[in-house]
């Protein structure tokens, strides 16, 4: 989901700086990640990771780990599962950067950079996409007994 237009940080300023890995990890870590068609969700434990989406013509399961780095980075390493099709291992990251006080981010390795967190927060930031606890776990469920059983 891209931001609106007038909300989308260009340029960071000279004093923009890069997360910790510690911050990155308080950010993500018990909390599940609602998508428009699916969620994720980011154990605290072991940095497990479940995603799912679901559209009107297939649906996909991810199960692995999440991860964050030094470099403002944080990651999520799957096994994906798509409806009618075999697995495949992947990564995606986003980076993220402090910036006069509010946290942007981009898909790596060239997506436009966002507002994620805003001091003070926004209705419109993604972060606010972020519900406490694994809230969205049968459904996870749900869409993986759906894939398996249709590969």
């Amino acid at each position: 989901m891209r931001p609106p237009k007038d909300k989308v940080p260009t340029e960071a300023d000279a004093s923009a700086t890069v997360p910790s890995a510690y911050e990155l990890q308080v950010l993500c870590q018990d909390r599940t990640w609602i998508w428009k068609n699916g969620a994720a969700y980011f154990a605290k434990d072991n940095r497990r990771l479940q995603a799912w989406t679901f559209g009107q013509d297939s649906a996909s399961v991810a199960e692995g780990r999440w991860l964050v780095t030094k470099d403002g980075k944080m990651c999520m390493e799957a096994a994906l599962a798509v409806q009618g099709h075999a697995g495949k291992l992947g990564r995606s990251c986003f980076s993220n950067r402090i910036n006069g006080g509010n946290i942007e981010q981009r898909k790596d390795r060239d997506g436009p950079w966002y507002s994620f967190k805003r001091s003070p927060e926004e209705p419109d930031d993604e972060y606010r996409k972020f519900e406490q606890g694994d809230t969205r776990g049968a459904q996870f469920e749900e869409t993986r007994k759906l894939v398996e059983s249709k590969s």
